[in-house]
């Protein structure tokens, strides 16, 4: 069985004129966000095998702060440019390209891609992922690259915790 948590980047800045989509920063309500969310995973899941995060300040800022709340070495976590995509696409390629000694895996990625991820291979419908949510899907399979539909069994967003 292999355990799948999806965590869409908390929320982000747009206040900041002249710099590239991938380099806007969190804002201060997204890093609060990233440590109510990432110390209520710390208490209620067994720290995933694996860490993954999207090349995006933003994505990798949440990546970071998921880290330090769940005693995650910083010097293990993947960062995976293909993930800056707002397709499910390199989603898709990223959770199927898993090493199976991992069976259990957080990627930090972007909205579109994740919507359509968490819909398409989870079983309970999700209308919107918002930022600093988590999606956790289990799959049946012993191999991340033969994944089909799994068990949406986590739904969390910061709303919900507050």
């Amino acid at each position: 069985m292999k355990t799948l948590y999806i965590v869409r980047h908390a929320k982000s800045s747009w206040e900041y004129s002249g710099i590239d989509d991938i380099d806007r920063p969190l804002k201060k309500r997204g890093i609060k966000d990233a440590h109510l969310m990432s110390k209520y995973l710390a208490k209620n899941i067994e720290r995933p095998d694996v860490f993954v995060s999207s090349s995006a300040n933003r994505a990798l800022h949440t990546s970071i702060i998921f880290c330090e709340n769940m005693g995650y070495p910083l010097a293990n976590l993947q960062i995976n440019r293909q993930l800056y995509s707002f397709s499910d696409g390199y989603l898709v390629k990223t959770v199927c390209a898993l090493d199976d000694a991992f069976n259990s895996a957080i990627i930090f990625s972007h909205d579109h891609g994740i919507n359509t991820f968490v819909n398409k291979f989870g079983n309970k419908p999700i209308a919107h992922v918002t930022t600093c949510g988590i999606i956790g899907i289990q799959f049946e399979e012993k191999h991340w690259k033969n994944i089909k539909k799994g068990k949406t069994f986590m739904v969390e967003f910061p709303k919900n915790l507050k």
